[in-house]
């Protein structure tokens, strides 16, 4: 659909006073500091131990971003923000927010990166900050919950015996899947520092007897197997084309007779200008990965025809991508 977009528009995108605005009271711990009270600028300003002239600054762009609301001098989360970025509230989200300013540097590079064709990261952030990732993958658990069951039900994994979750993480679709359909087992694949946050997770949803935990790198170790269903989900993102295809293959290799592949991404459209989310997401993965891109729906059939599926289809679209091994 056209967006219409007015000169003023045009500033507010060009504009990231705002994002820097909240990114940096989420780091100095603003929301959590006005838990269910009402301070003062120099009330705040003690309790965070920063400048209250400058704080007061913020707090008002925040309250004008209706973020905070203010009254008579004094300053008080929205419930918007209550629920969200308060951190010891159960939805806190504030760790992604976190991600991003960590992030910052990388995105003030992005026109060295389109004219060089390449990337100056070499590292992901959650390999230099391993407790940052840990708190972000924590956050995506959480929000994955909500959408798990419902993608294990579209699914329909009735028939399956076995699953692998390949780069697995909290091993949020493992449970989702085994909590859907009684008969199934699963292995959840990951870094062994990942795996001790799922281990966690597994235990919380008491499926330590269905759900296996198998530590390794997917690119060099074995996967085990075989396996009925194989899930790989928001992974390849990160890595490059050859990269996946081979990971396609290795994959084929360890699935049982009339197995599938599912592959769950932030595909693009032919075109490569929608989703207009996943267009944006392009760009964050090429200044903050190494090699990484978003691929379109047409390149992941064709690792899956180059790997030997029998089929290979598109089952959401710009979402999910399924290769069958012939029985």
């Amino acid at each position: 659909m056209a967006r219409d977009l007015t000169l003023a528009e045009i500033f507010q995108l060009g504009y990231y006073w705002e994002t820097k605005i909240l990114l940096t009271a989420v780091k100095l711990d603003v929301f959590s500091c006005l838990d269910g009270k009402a301070w003062t600028a120099r009330e705040a300003a003690d309790r965070l131990g920063v400048h209250e002239g400058t704080l007061a600054l913020l707090l008002n762009a925040l309250v004008a971003m209706r973020v905070l609301a203010a009254s008579e001098g004094r300053y008080a989360n929205t419930p918007v923000a209550q629920q969200h970025l308060v951190k010891t509230s159960p939805q806190y989200v504030g760790h992604l927010l976190v991600l991003h300013d960590a992030e910052w540097d990388n995105w003030g590079r992005l026109e060295t990166a389109i004219r060089t064709g390449r990337s100056s990261v070499s590292r992901h952030v959650f390999e230099t900050d391993p407790e940052l990732g840990a708190n972000v993958l924590s956050v995506l658990h959480r929000i994955g919950q909500q959408s798990g069951p419902g993608f294990a039900k579209r699914l329909d994994a009735e028939q399956a015996r076995t699953m692998l979750d390949l780069g697995g993480g909290a091993g949020t679709n493992a449970i989702a899947f085994c909590q859907t359909y009684p008969g199934l087992t699963a292995t959840v694949f990951d870094l062994p520092e990942t795996l001790r946050i799922t281990e966690g997770v597994v235990k919380e949803a008491e499926l330590e007897g269905r759900i296996r935990l198998q530590p390794g790198d997917f690119n060099r170790d074995p996967l085990g197997g075989p396996y009925d269903l194989i899930l790989m989900s928001d992974i390849l993102h990160y890595q490059d084309f050859e990269m996946n295809a081979s990971l396609v293959a290795k994959a084929f290799e360890r699935l049982s007779p009339g197995g599938r592949l599912v592959i769950k991404d932030r595909f693009l459209d032919e075109s490569g200008t929608a989703p207009a989310w996943t267009t944006a997401f392009a760009v964050h993965i090429l200044v903050n990965t190494a090699r990484g891109r978003c691929y379109k729906t047409s390149e992941a059939l064709e690792w899956m025809r180059r790997a030997g599926f029998e089929s290979a289809e598109e089952l959401e679209a710009t979402a999910v991508v399924q290769g069958r091994r012939a029985a």
